[in-house]
């Protein structure tokens, strides 16, 4: 029984086409407008970042300090483009196998089974056919059968060990994807990417110059403000701005972690889960876990430094600019 290494390559799609977006935004403030509609609030830089991916058919490098926004800008564009979001979460250990592709051994096993029960020993078994083939993220974000482009979520890259960027390049240079059993897979839409990296190590200068760069900062006061009210938009207005305040004035303090915009968000939802309407120090202190992610951080923070904290958040009016990591 000899298993052959069929050619299938002229059944692959080698060759991209250009991506569906007839539908897509067609200028900066469409960008604006579109995530603006999923309740993300994007400064005009950001939004001309993504124009520009989108219209020149680049990844996306969005870098920042964990928590302010990144991953859910891919989220809200897919559901702005009211299409699929593909999301590979990197990590340590992160390889081919199950970023990209691999093997159905227990099918493959299961049809030479299948074949000498069959009495067909004999016969030449094709186990490297596609019906064989487990499709992992990335390959699954450039199947030629879609119809329109989805957007490919390639979440925190700096957790996954460097030699991982090395499988990446031949995607984002050309959208495709060599398997050495069965060719060249290439995309009949290109996906829309989007990498995400919290910093924790430096990418290669190698993947980042296929892509286009946007620094996420830390939003200042209005903006978070305007995020809280978008996301929230139950929330006692008062409690908002209490909230966002406070949020302002603790990214100033010294911290292991400083919270980020999705801390201020699940601070807000807890604090109204409690009937509050407005900050009251007790009160901070017994939530100081929904924003904070360290024993030390709570135990610097609590008693009197939350009454200070509370007390200049309140005398100090809005702050023009985020604090940047």
């Amino acid at each position: 029984m000899v298993a052959h290494h069929s050619d299938h390559r002229g059944f692959l799609l080698t060759a991209t086409q250009t991506r569906a977006d007839s539908s897509g935004p067609v200028s900066v403030e469409d960008v604006q407008a579109l995530l603006r509609d999923q309740a993300y609030i994007t400064d005009r830089g950001l939004a001309i970042a993504i124009f520009l991916a989108l219209k020149l058919e680049r990844p996306l490098f969005l870098e920042g300090e964990a928590g302010v926004g990144k991953t859910e800008i891919a989220r809200a564009l897919a559901a702005g483009l009211n299409t699929e979001l593909i999301r590979l979460q990197c990590y340590e250990g992160l390889d081919v196998n199950h970023a990209v592709y691999e093997w159905n051994h227990t099918r493959q096993l299961l049809e030479i089974r299948l074949m000498e029960a069959r009495r067909a020993g004999d016969a030449d078994i094709d186990l490297f056919d596609p019906e064989f083939l487990i499709k992992r993220p990335l390959l699954e974000a450039i199947d030629e059968s879609r119809d329109r482009a989805p957007v490919l979520l390639i979440d925190e890259l700096d957790r996954a060990d460097e030699e991982f960027e090395g499988f990446l390049l031949e995607l984002l240079a050309d959208y495709q994807i060599t398997i050495p059993e069965l060719g060249t897979f290439g995309a009949t839409f290109p996906p829309v990417v989007v990498i995400t990296s919290n910093r924790t190590r430096e990418v290669h200068d190698a993947l980042k110059r296929r892509c286009l760069y946007y620094w996420v900062d830390y939003p200042d006061y209005q903006k978070e403000l305007q995020i809280v009210t978008a996301r929230l938009p139950d929330a006692p207005r008062q409690l908002a701005q209490q909230v966002t305040s406070f949020i302002q004035e603790l990214r100033d303090t010294e911290l292991y972690k400083i919270p980020g915009v999705s801390e201020t968000l699940d601070w807000t939802s807890a604090l109204m889960a409690l009937n509050m309407r407005e900050l009251e120090p007790e009160v901070i202190d017994d939530t100081l876990g929904i924003m904070l992610k360290y024993q030390d951080d709570i135990e610097a923070v609590r008693g009197e430094p939350v009454r200070a904290l509370l007390e200049r958040s309140q005398n100090r009016g809005p702050r023009r600019g985020g604090r940047r990591g």
